[in-house]
């Protein structure tokens, strides 16, 4: 084991170490690591079954604290080599399971007494729980873990014990990383891994001094038997060994009798392996996780653990259900619902669909049981008790609810170039929104209040209405609930037109939200004729942060479409469902913007770039992350909106450019130096006339032909005298406006070069050559937003933030971590999207960053990391409470 480097700490670091009760191997492990801990000069108080001597032999400290507690059981023996596996599942129930609650409250309690500041499990389940109960951070540290063990003796004995082996992985999914060592077993319920090697205690006495201690001559071969609890019934024989060895015996019975050539060691005698040297560095705030996307690695070990049970008394069997997970957002983050299929979710029947073992579903499907069961969430502010009390009321919870999730997305490359017809990168990030519908027919609806005293008040026969509940709206200064009859979206027999919508929904600015949630079903009215008879209920809860530019609108859209397609049967392939939602955004909201954002939260794959091109909107597959190479997000802090005036305004420069080529070109092709170009360029010109997109003019012909032809700026009057029109149906020309024409022209065409290329250095060898140039085309797009004036001071600062972290004399020595960063999406503020190496530096030094823009500004940025699957593949949910029908 490497020396722990000295903190220098002024007062020591208190650990709280559990150490399972199975045997003493464990303990004699942790020896060494609470030895060097102690030597650093902090405390360390062991929770441990073992006999003190196991401790008190090696260390001698007054720093050292030994507490006697027995928190789980291991596994029950007769032998060395017989475990009863019912026994041991009930004993574990019995010393574990049943005074779990006390248990949980007495570690509590005990943990904030020492005001420990990092607990280690080696490798007891329920010390992690207690650790995130008592808000400490805790790290397991071990080979194998005990849900691996128990879930052969559930498959072997019954599955009756089977919720032992789910709450033990929930307790371990509570733990930041697992420090594992050699001979490891398959441990998914770990988020994160950090591997160690073996590591013994240091030589004390010399080869020949232990030697002469056992008495054994120099020349004669030595084998050590240290397997604690020997089978009865053995009996050693001289025999047994070859001639000129000896077998030294550790723990062996004191009533056996040993032939000449074995002997027997005193039983406070040992031989241990440990592994440390993290822990002071992580009590003290570093970092250790591992920045690798762990579901590869959870989900290789949850098939190694199906095959492992396979062979379990020659029975075939599949992998169990409860490791079926894979990766989400959590990467790193744990929220309330657990990596495994809980409790929670088994208080719905799923009709259709599967969670995914993602964690924010689990969470939402967990926030819908409070809900129904009409538990008391004790909130805190007027919104959220009328959130609240209003989502009570919302589903008959005898009925199917349907439930669709949408992620939002980071724009690694693109940007707004989309609209250019520009190639674009996209990942669907971890955070996602999570919209539940239920259809009922009218006379089955349950109406709030004002909406009966309005039906009541107008004597109508019973019309399907829409009502809308949306979680979290305090934290974005909006009504949580809305409500409007359905039939306020009809011109008679025909859908009101996506004018009127918009004035419709522009009445009342606290509810004017709901435009993106409502106007979904207008647009299905309006463009595939779905006729809505019955009443909706909807129920939003959304993680995707808003203005921080990763598309919480274009998630919101996705979920909410998607969950009332699969209510009402409708069958939309994702890429057409994208489209519609796009509709909702520029048609019913009023905001332009491209359909980038739509298609990534529907149709992208967790922890894979989206390429696609949105004019026309096609999706051109997907493109793997390469294994080395990690994306951040950042946020500046600043609000990022697509419908402000900078973005609007530099899309009409970007058409007006396109319409001064065209006519430049139109006008080469036909002048007087016409007879002077052969045939292929007179059509090259003829085919520039009539660009559809800017991404399809290369950039030497740009630099070539026609940047002197474009002016800098240019009146929206002037323009139009010129040209008529800039042929964007999206946007309207001001003619008082002073519009940017140059930087916005020229940005697409370059960036669809820059995409490109990106996309083909992802695919190339490893190396830091091929991370610098990644790196420099993010670096270039950024430079560009500015020069098109979508920058920020925020954005700016987090990008030169970067910039110092990668040319640091201490990135330059582990050869880089960081490589560059970019605005993202509509720019204006927003979000950072920050490439580096795929390890533990890359991560610390984007928490150094977030820490010393808090500093200059005084706000800290959320950081995105992690990927989850897009609405596509995610599909949906239908539920129904399990309680309304037993």
């Amino acid at each position: 084991m490497e020396g722990i480097v000295s903190s220098k700490q002024q007062q020591p670091l208190v650990f709280a170490y559990y150490v399972t009760g199975h045997g003493f191997g464990h303990a004699t492990r942790v020896v060494e690591v609470v030895r060097h801990l102690i030597l650093e000069g902090h405390i360390v108080h062991v929770v441990t079954a073992a006999p003190d001597f196991v401790y008190t032999s090696a260390i001698q400290s007054p720093r050292l604290f030994l507490r006697k507690e027995l928190l789980d059981c291991g596994a029950v023996q007769c032998d060395a080599l017989t475990v009863d596996r019912i026994a041991s599942l009930e004993k574990y129930s019995e010393t574990a399971v049943i005074p779990r609650e006390t248990i949980l409250a007495t570690e509590v309690k005990w943990l904030q007494s020492i005001k420990a500041d990092l607990v280690v499990s080696d490798v007891v389940p329920v010390a992690c729980r207690a650790a995130a109960d008592a808000g400490i951070r805790s790290v397991c540290c071990t080979n194998f873990s005990w849900d691996f063990i128990y879930a052969e003796y559930v498959v072997d004995a019954g599955s009756q014990h089977r919720s032992i082996v789910l709450q033990i992985a929930e307790d371990y999914s509570h733990c930041e990383f697992l420090i594992r060592l050699p001979g490891y077993c398959p441990m998914p319920a770990f988020r994160d891994v950090l591997d160690v090697p073996l590591v013994v205690r240091g030589l004390h006495k010399s080869r020949a001094e232990v030697r002469k201690e056992l008495g054994v001559e120099e020349d004669v071969k030595l084998v050590i038997f240290n397997f604690g609890g020997q089978p009865a019934g053995w009996k050693l024989q001289e025999e047994f060994l070859p001639p000129g060895w000896k077998c030294v015996v550790c723990g062996g019975s004191d009533k056996e009798e040993y032939p000449p050539n074995f002997i027997k060691l005193p039983k406070d005698a040992y031989t241990p392996d440990v592994a440390a040297g993290i822990l002071q560095d992580t009590a003290l705030g570093k970092n250790h996780a591992s920045n690798k996307p762990c579901g590869a690695r959870r989900l290789r070990d949850a098939i190694v653990l199906g095959y492992q049970l396979q062979r379990v008394n020659n029975r075939i069997i599949g992998i169990p259900d409860w490791y079926n997970v894979e990766e989400n957002k959590l990467v790193g983050r744990s929220s309330e619902g657990s990596q495994f299929l809980s409790r929670e979710v088994e208080d719905f029947e799923i009709l259709h669909g599967d969670p995914q073992g993602l964690p924010d579903t689990m969470a939402f499907l967990k926030s819908l049981a409070d809900i129904g069961a009409g538990h008391d969430s004790k909130k805190d502010t007027e919104d959220e008790v009328r959130e609240d009390l209003a989502a009570a009321g919302l589903f008959n919870w005898e009925e199917e609810i349907f439930v669709a999730r949408a992620p939002g997305r980071l724009d690694v490359l693109g940007g707004i170039a989309d609209y250019s017809g520009s190639l674009v990168l996209q990942m669907p990030i971890r955070e996602a929104c999570h919209v539940a519908v239920q259809k009922n027919h009218p006379s089955k609806q349950k109406l709030w209040k004002h909406a009966q005293a309005r039906h009541h008040a107008d004597h109508e026969k019973l019309a399907p209405i829409l009502e809308i509940v949306s979680l979290g709206s305090e934290l974005n200064n909006r009504g949580p609930t809305f409500d409007m009859d359905l039939s306020d979206f009809k011109d008679g027999e025909k859908p009101i037109s996506y004018e009127a919508a918009r004035k419709y929904f522009a009445k009342d600015p606290s509810q004017k939200w709901a435009a993106y949630v409502a106007g979904t079903i207008l647009v299905l009215m309006t463009e595939l004729g779905v006729c809505f008879e019955n009443s909706i209920s909807i129920l939003v809860s959304s993680g995707v942060p808003e203005g921080k530019g990763v598309s919480s609108s274009a998630a919101l859209e996705v979920a909410t479409m998607s969950a009332i397609a699969a209510a009402h049967g409708l069958n939309i392939p994702p890429r057409d469902l994208a489209l519609l939602c796009q509709k909702v955004e520029n048609h019913v909201v009023g905001a332009p913007c491209g359909v980038m954002d739509q298609m990534t939260s529907a149709c992208g794959e967790a922890n894979k770039l989206l390429a696609m091109v949105c004019q026309p909107a096609e999706v051109l597959g997907v493109v793997d992350i390469p294994s080395h190479v990690r994306f951040w997000g950042i946020d500046s802090g600043l609000r990022h909106s697509v419908g402000g005036s900078d973005y609007g305004s530099v899309r009409i420069g970007t058409y007006m450019g396109r319409k001064i080529i065209k006519s430049t070109a139109a006008g080469l092709s036909k002048g007087n130096n016409k007879d002077d170009m052969d045939k292929d360029g007179i059509e090259l010109l003829n085919n520039e006339a009539s660009l559809d997109y800017l991404c399809n003019l290369p950039p030497h012909r740009y630099e070539g032909v026609y940047v002197d032809k474009l002016p800098e700026t240019i009146t929206g009057e002037e323009f139009i005298k010129k040209y008529v029109n800039h042929e964007d149906s999206v946007t309207t020309i001001d003619p008082k406006h002073i519009y940017a024409v140059k930087a916005p022209t020229r940005h697409p065409v370059y960036e669809n070069f820059r995409v490109e290329a990106f996309k083909a250095l992802l695919t190339a060898t490893t190396s830091d050559g091929q991370l610098s140039a990644l790196g420099e085309l993010m670096y270039q797009c950024h430079y560009s937003y500015g020069a098109c004036g979508l920058g920020s001071d925020g954005t700016d600062r987090l990008v030169e933030l970067v910039q110092e972290m990668q040319h640091s004399k201490a990135s330059k020595s582990e050869n880089g971590t960081l490589y560059g960063a970019k605005i993202t999406g509509g720019g204006s503020g927003g979000t950072v999207c920050v490439i580096g190496k795929n390890f533990v530096g890359s991560n610390e030094q984007i928490l150094e960053i977030q820490r010393r823009y808090h500093v200059a500004t005084g706000f800290k940025p959320y950081v995105f990391e992690g990927s989850s699957p897009g609405a596509g593949k995610f599909g949906y949910l239908k539920i129904r409470r399990r309680n309304a029908t037993e």
